[in-house]
């Protein structure tokens, strides 16, 4: 009897073992699939680069396009060099952008995502907030500056505004959509375990919807920065769309092409921290 105890325990052992073998080995491979794919993703850059300078020095006109070099060059002086003259440097004109962004962001994403809660909880909800959503959610957000200036004037508050209006039938169709996708088992189990209906939905439901919410996020970061350049082009003397229309009228190219650049990092940037904060909620993904 002790040695079937004996030899039971060792073949649990060598279960063990063996399993944290291949999850040894499949956290390894994931880690070799991120690298080949950075590793992709920088060969392309360089390739965009490469055919960018060769595509500069063939027209040979820095007012078209200018060299990569120059464009380098450029970003350098004027990252702490400010451009017109009584205007910020290049690094505040990206702070302000992003900090604008920020805060139209975060207020339209809570809210679309209550609201999508919301409609998703209660069917009357649904049915009268649905046809608004609908409606609205072709219009572009720079059809409403003309307006946000008369309403609001031309401080940070249309702006700010602008990006709300923006990001907020964006994340309510994503919420929507993520947690009508949720599994109906998940929310029978919680509430045969006794669970509330809202304790279900902001615990079970919408913690298995991160996904697709946080795809939404994504969508919805990507469609700000558009409204924003476009707004700083109209009604703003500071941040990146304001400095890409001064430099463009007065033909700085490679001016233009630095805060075009700027727009991309920051946005790989938030991008990115996006994808951690999937990370960090969904356990699946790590």
């Amino acid at each position: 009897m002790l040695s079937v105890l004996v030899e039971d325990r060792s073949g649990a052992i060598d279960d063990d073992a063996e399993d944290q073998l291949d999850f040894t080995a499949e956290r390894r491979a994931r880690r070799r699939r991120r690298a080949r794919h950075l590793a992709m993703s920088a060969a392309g850059l360089a390739l965009a680069a490469a055919l960018w300078e060769i595509a500069a020095l063939i027209i040979n006109d820095a007012t078209f396009l200018p060299t990569v070099q120059a464009t380098v060059s450029t970003f350098f002086h004027y990252i702490g060099q400010p451009y017109p003259t009584e205007s910020d440097p290049l690094w505040q004109d990206v702070l302000v952008s992003t900090e604008r962004i920020l805060i139209g962001f975060s207020i339209g994403s809570v809210a679309g995502v209550a609201i999508g809660s919301l409609m998703h909880a209660v069917r009357p909800v649904r049915y009268l907030v649905d046809p608004i959503i609908e409606v609205t959610r072709p219009l572009p957000p720079l059809a409403f500056i003309p307006l946000f200036i008369e309403w609001f004037g031309i401080g940070e508050m249309p702006k700010v505004v602008l990006i709300f209006v923006g990001v907020l039938p964006i994340m309510v169709i994503a919420t929507l959509a993520a947690l009508d996708s949720v599994p109906t088992e998940l929310e029978l189990c919680a509430r045969t375990l006794g669970a509330s209906r809202r304790y279900t939905l902001s615990h079970v439901q919408v913690r298995a919807a991160i996904p697709g919410i946080v795809t939404g996020m994504r969508i919805a970061m990507a469609g700000s920065w558009t409204s924003i350049v476009a707004a700083e082009m109209i009604a703003a003397t500071s941040g990146v769309g304001y400095l890409i229309l001064q430099a463009g009228n007065y033909l700085r190219t490679s001016l233009v092409f630095c805060g075009i650049i700027s727009i991309g990092i920051m946005g790989l940037l938030l991008d990115a921290c996006l994808r951690l904060l999937l990370r960090w909620a969904d356990p699946a993904r790590r």
